[in-house]
C-alpha cells in the first residue's frame, strides 16, 4: 500500500520555496490490548468520576484546569488556548544551517519523510543534493496542529527526512546525575576495555539484525490461545550478573574469545562471512495494524 500524506507544506530559505508532502516515518509495532471485564469477558468502557460530588461527569462538563498550587487550580478556557496557537501556516522558513554532529540526538522527538509536491521537484532535489554535497543539516520553527516545533531536516536515503525536535528547555540536565565521576580507572582497564570494543566493532548498523522477540513470544501465545492450544509459559532465564573486580572481567571475557577459536577481531570476521554469503533476517508474524 502506498503511504499516505498526512498534510503539505513550503520549505523556505532566501528566495527559494519547495512545496513538500509529509509522511509517517515509523510507527509503534507494541501488540496492544484491550481491557475486559474477567467475570464475561466484555470490553469495559472508563468513565470520568467527581469524588467530591460523587457522580460520574460527562465530557460537555469538564473544563481545563492547571494546577498552580496543590489542590489549586486556575480555569482556562478552549478559546482562551485557541487565541494563543501559531497563526495557522504551512511555511517551514529555514533559519540556519549546521553540521548534523553538533547536534545532539536527545533532541529528537519523531520523524517524518519528506517528499516533493506538485512542482517542487527539481527545487527539493536541489536543495537535498546541496545539503548532502555540503555536509549540512537545517534548523527551522514550524506551527504544527497549531502549535510551534522546532524542526530540523536532513539529507537522507536519497531524499529529506524532518525530525520534530524538543526545545532546550525541555531537555533536563544530565549534571544532575551521578555519571561516576570519582571512579578511578585502573592502568590498562582502558586499553582492555578498548579491545573488547574493537572486537565487537562493525562498520555499519544494520538493523534489521535486531528484533523485538518479546512481542513476538506475546504474538506466539496470542495465536495459540486462539488456535484453543492449552499454552504453558516459562519465562525466558535470564544469566545473573556476578560482581567480580573489573580488570579480571576484562581479561576473562578476552580470553573468551580466545579460547573459543576467535583468532581475529570480530568486527572483521563478521564483515568477511558478509561478505562471502550475505544471510537475509529471518521473516517473523507481525502484529496487525487496527
Amino acid at each position: 500500500m502506498a503511504p499516505h500524506s498526512i498534510g503539505s507544506g513550503t520549505i523556505s530559505f532566501g528566495l527559494v520555496s519547495i512545496p513538500i508532502r509529509m509522511y509517517t516515518a515509523a510507527s509503534s509495532a507494541n501488540v496492544a490490548f484491550n481491557m475486559l471485564h474477567a467475570k464475561c469477558g466484555s470490553r469495559i468502557k472508563q468513565q470520568t468520576f467527581c469524588p467530591v460530588c460523587n457522580e460520574v461527569v460527562d465530557r460537555a462538563s469538564l473544563v481545563r484546569g492547571y494546577e498552580f498550587s496543590k489542590d489549586q487550580y486556575v480555569r482556562v478556557a478552549d478559546d482562551e488556548l485557541k487565541a494563543l496557537e501559531g497563526e495557522a501556516s504551512k511555511m517551514i522558513d529555514i533559519a540556519e544551517f549546521v553540521p548534523l554532529q553538533s547536534v545532539d540526538p536527545i533532541y529528537f522527538e519523531r520523524t517524518y519523510f519528506l517528499g516533493p509536491d506538485k512542482g517542487g521537484d527539481k527545487a527539493y532535489r536541489l536543495l537535498a543534493d546541496a545539503m548532502e554535497k555540503q555536509g549540512r543539516v537545517a534548523l527551522a520553527k514550524f506551527v504544527m496542529r497549531g502549535k510551534e516545533s522546532l524542526v530540523l531536516i536532513r539529507p537522507a536515503q536519497g531524499g529529506l527526512m524532518l525530525h520534530t525536535m524538543y526545545f532546550a528547555d525541555e531537555v533536563r540536565d544530565f549534571g544532575e546525575i551521578d555519571r561516576g565521576q570519582s571512579a578511578k580507572i585502573k592502568p590498562g582497564e582502558l586499553d582492555l576495555a578498548g579491545q573488547l570494543i574493537d572486537g565487537l566493532s562493525n562498520d555499519e548498523f544494520h538493523p534489521e539484525q535486531y528484533e523485538d522477540e518479546y512481542r513476538h513470544r506475546v504474538l506466539d501465545l496470542v495465536n495459540q490461545k486462539v488456535e484453543g492450544k492449552e499454552v504453558t509459559v516459562a519465562a525466558p532465564q535470564a544469566p545473573r550478573a556476578q560482581v567480580i573486580d573489573l580488570m579480571d572481567a576484562l581479561k576473562e571475557s578476552l580470553a573468551k574469545r580466545v579460547a573459543s577459536g576467535e583468532k581475529r577481531p570480530l568486527a572483521k570476521a563478521k564483515r568477511s562471512e558478509q561478505a562471502a554469503a550475505p544471510a537475509a533476517p529471518p521473516k517473523r508474524a507481525s502484529a496487525a495494524k487496527k
